[in-house]
């Protein structure tokens, strides 16, 4: 798989081994719970999760009462999220996020996409298109729940190395670069452990508050929030993590 493309073939087991001290039964609770209160709708509403990865947040929504879909290209996670249960209110279906089913125009009150899955693909063009997929999806009024890295914060204090212990013995280390022009972070992993050692690589495309308001803007998504991560509190220029709330034009 070329480095392009790092995404077709990267979120498997591997993935959760390598970014197992970040998911947890409190961790996804608390993000599910902040995720209700920033909402605001009924029991019942029509929420979109892409992509739903392992299903940690569709799984708590549906539980919650919401109505879900997942949506995620990697079939070896999707089966994760089965394992833990679907329901006539949980639902996962393997696709690219770059092309949302036809079928669900206006469909949903709400698009999450989060935990830093955006800005994957090669050609900015197809995160814009990403973007027009969300709203196109949302019905008009819906939210864009929209959570990952802010470049500024990234930048502020930028980690060129780290390391740490997965639970199983298996010792991960990082390294990083970043190309100021193209926006692009590059990351460079390798393990071992418990009879095993690999490495791999992936990258992803980094962006200011500002500009990702503006993309959604052009997709007619108009950001009313921001906040730091999952905390209440503002957005502020040393944010390592975003989340944005953005509306899609009722009178569509």
């Amino acid at each position: 798989m070329s480095s392009a493309n790092w995404w077709a073939d990267y979120f498997d087991s591997q993935y959760l081994l390598e970014y197992e001290p970040l998911f947890s039964p409190e961790r996804d609770r608390a993000e599910v719970s902040r995720l209700i209160d920033i909402l605001g709708l009924p029991s019942g509403a029509r929420i979109l999760d892409v992509p739903c990865g392992q299903g940690r947040h569709a799984h708590l929504l549906a539980e919650a009462g919401f109505d879900v879909d997942g949506y995620d290209y990697s079939a070896e996670l999707l089966d994760r999220a089965r394992k833990r249960g679907t329901s006539s209110r949980l639902r996962y279906r393997r696709g690219d996020m770059r092309s949302l089913p036809t079928a669900w125009t206006g469909r949903f009150e709400a698009v999450l996409n989060l935990f830093t899955s955006f800005g994957f693909f090669a050609e900015p063009a197809d995160d814009r298109r990403v973007l027009a997929e969300f709203a196109r999806v949302l019905a008009p009024g819906g939210m864009l729940v929209w959570h990952g890295a802010s470049r500024d914060g990234v930048m502020a204090r930028f980690l060129v190395r780290d390391w740490w212990q997965t639970r199983d013995g298996t010792l991960v280390a990082q390294e990083r670069t970043y190309d100021a022009l193209s926006g692009i972070l590059n990351v460079s992993s390798v393990w071992a452990g418990n009879g095993r050692r690999g490495e791999r690589a992936h990258r992803i495309r980094l962006y200011t508050p500002t500009r990702l308001a503006e993309l959604c803007a052009d997709a007619g998504l108009i950001v009313e929030r921001s906040f730091d991560s999952f905390r209440d509190r503002p957005l502020t220029r040393r944010s390592s993590e975003m989340m944005l709330v953005a509306r899609k034009d009722d009178s569509e």
